[in-house]
């Protein structure tokens, strides 16, 4: 199926970067969340983006004016009635997820396939939500959306070949490098890359090595672009703390419980850049 029509539920951070690099790439883009609000903010937020790549000469204007055109605001899930894809990229809850995913089914066309951005949620129970589990399908972009090339596309239990064909090809029209993966808890990257900042929490938390130093470790000596504490600080504790939570419950396994150090951080409302604190102080 050749994809010219695509919906993104959701206008945070990457929500939009998700509509940014499908506009840019010649989409059509419905562009949807609760209000409009939440809309008109993430579209000021892809515009910002967008006005540094021609500050930089990376884009024309005209360019830039072309892709804003193709993006569409949205407040209401019927207009998944004109899409090829929906990607939904809301809040990381399990049940808003299957409330949408029932929507997007009673709306969008038959032939449409629907995916979610969940960075640890099981595909297949996303998609028993709807009456076509061969066409869901996990897409999972890295953030930030428009700077990494990185897309896990996940098969649940149902997902036909077509479905991952068609969502393969589409993320190789964005210039994404597209990696097949089956439905398990974190996928591939957050099962390897979550136990290892919890690790490094670990270390903190049991006085072994400042946070400054255990990042220098991994930088200077596993030649890691960032140390997994100013990883964790840049994706956001609570996050972290989510998926963690998601892998210890799925595999029951002990090395993936949560550090202690990270729950407390979190119920201090210490979540990272997002805040101004998390290992380390921001100025936002």
């Amino acid at each position: 199926m050749s994809m010219q029509t695509v919906m993104v539920v959701g206008a945070g951070q990457m929500g939009a970067g998700i509509a940014q690099v499908h506009a840019v790439a010649g989409f059509h883009v419905y562009f949807n969340d609760l209000t409009e609000e939440k809309v008109t903010a993430g579209r000021q937020g892809i515009e910002k983006q967008l006005q540094r790549q021609v500050d930089k000469g990376r884009m024309e204007q005209d360019a830039m004016q072309d892709a804003l055109g193709r993006i569409t605001p949205s407040t209401s899930l019927e207009d998944a009635a004109n899409v090829d894809l929906c990607i939904e990229a809301a809040v990381e809850q399990m049940e808003i997820k299957k409330k949408i995913f029932q929507e997007l089914d009673r709306h969008a066309p038959t032939t449409a396939i629907l995916a979610t951005n969940t960075s640890s949620l099981p595909i297949t129970e996303i998609a028993a939500e709807t009456n076509r589990p061969a066409q869901v399908i996990g897409m999972h972009f890295m953030n930030p959306v428009p700077v990494m090339k990185l897309v896990e596309v996940i098969r649940g239990l149902q997902t036909n070949e077509d479905t991952y064909k068609d969502v393969k090809a589409a993320a190789e029209a964005l210039g994404k490098t597209p990696v097949e993966v089956n439905d398990a808890p974190g996928f591939v990257s957050n099962r390897v890359l979550m136990p290892m900042i919890n690790e490094a929490i670990c270390t903190v938390n049991e006085g072994i090595a400042a946070p400054e130093d255990v990042d220098q470790v991994m930088t200077l000596g596993m030649n890691q672009p960032m140390g997994p504490l100013t990883l964790a600080d840049f994706i956001g504790l609570d996050t972290c703390l989510y998926i963690m939570e998601v892998l210890h419950e799925g595999f029951g396994e002990d090395k993936y419980r949560p550090s202690p150090l990270l729950r407390k951080y979190v119920k201090a409302g210490w979540l990272g850049r997002k805040s101004g604190r998390g290992f380390y102080v921001y100025n936002n």
